[in-house]
């Protein structure tokens, strides 16, 4: 099983396009934003470590840690075995001895094997120590579908991690989401559970001055929004947000102009900037790509619903991923998760400007 993904993670290597960002870009990579964030923690902070399979050598299975070793050394950059639960475990003790690590899973599905250290051992040291053992460490990798891997690679996390107290969850969308997130997250005094997606690391987004700038975070608990609009909100984390995006594109066409809210964190989950949205457009759309019961667009709704259900002119849409282990073939799989047009007809549905047609996921 993890020699298909590593020799899918190669192909995936072979057709993107890595390549180093230069000062004068305006533009970087979700890949190059991560490894800049993590390069400029080591580099201030001799505290912070990376750790996981094939993050030296190799420099990641994406290609995240390029260049690192060389630079740091084995010392603080440590390849592993393949075993998440022995690797995950090391980092926890490093944690309560001070160091910051930051761990990689080459798949959040494998971060399965390493649940227990993660929520038992990470999430509620604190809480159990009455606040005297803090645990500064950060989990991060790729999590989601990517494209045919199957369904023991493809779930979202998401929900799961978000649930437990004393986690914090972060899904970042853009390279700036990538940079000031994953830094804020390193920073941190609390465990940080990371959620990237595979499919968005070779995407390239615009960046500003301030976002290059080495002091540069962004505020865990705090969402963006990305599109403003009057008639129907749009939440969506992570690869979603691009699709929210493109489906407002077509519904602005339509005369209906939508707000996209980008989530960026998932716990705390900034409620304040959802109800607020929802108070000005009166409608709700929740997009994810996990599975819809007891999914973060239920979490979304429940708040929406308890804090400003006088303001809805419509009931609320969750668009999600179809409640099945996801299909290995492609066709299949298209159908398995949310696309921008299930999105649009979800909002005209909101708008009270389409049939009864349901969405397919």
């Amino acid at each position: 099983m993890l020699s298909g993904v590593i020799r899918h993670n190669k192909n995936i290597l072979r057709s993107g396009s890595f390549r180093a960002l230069s000062s004068s870009s305006n533009v970087m990579t979700v890949r190059d934003a991560l490894n800049s964030a993590i390069d400029e923690e080591m580099s201030a902070d001799p505290k912070v470590l990376l750790i996981g399979e094939e993050v030296g050598e190799y420099q990641g299975a994406y290609k995240i840690s390029k260049g690192l070793l060389d630079k740091y050394g084995p010392q603080r950059v440590l390849d592993t075995p393949i075993t998440e639960a022995g690797f995950a475990g090391i980092g926890v003790g490093a944690a309560y001895y001070g160091l910051k690590p930051v761990v990689e899973f080459m798949t959040f599905n494998f971060s399965m094997q390493a649940i227990d250290h993660i929520i038992n051992s990470a999430a509620k040291s604190n809480y159990m120590s009455a606040g005297q053992i803090s645990v500064p460490i950060v989990f991060r990798g790729p999590n989601g579908a990517a494209a045919g891997v199957g369904a023991q690679h493809s779930q979202c996390y998401a929900a799961w991690y978000a649930s437990c107290p004393g986690l914090k969850v972060l899904t970042p969308y853009s390279a700036e989401d990538a940079r000031g997130l994953l830094k804020a997250a390193i920073r941190d005094p609390d465990p940080v559970v990371f959620l990237e997606n595979e499919l968005l690391y070779g995407e390239s987004f615009p960046v500003s001055a301030e976002v290059l700038d080495s002091s540069f975070t962004l505020p865990i608990g705090k969402a963006k929004i990305e599109k403003e609009g009057k008639d129907v909100t749009i939440t969506a984390f992570s690869k979603m947000v691009g699709y929210a995006l493109k489906a407002a594109e077509i519904l602005a066409k339509e005369g209906i102009n939508a707000e996209v809210i980008n989530l960026r964190s998932i716990r705390p989950l900034d409620r304040s900037t959802i109800n607020a949205s929802v108070r000005k457009t009166n409608r709700l759309v929740t997009v994810e790509e996990g599975f819809p019961q007891h999914g973060i667009g239920a979490e979304i709704c429940a708040s929406v619903v308890e804090e400003s259900f006088g303001y809805l002119d419509a009931p609320v849409e969750r668009i999600a991923g179809a409640d099945v282990p996801t299909p290995y073939a492609a066709n299949l799989e298209r159908l398995a998760f949310p696309q921008v047009e299930d999105i649009v007809r979800a909002a005209k549905r909101a708008c009270h400007r389409s049939g009864k047609a349901a969405a397919t996921a």
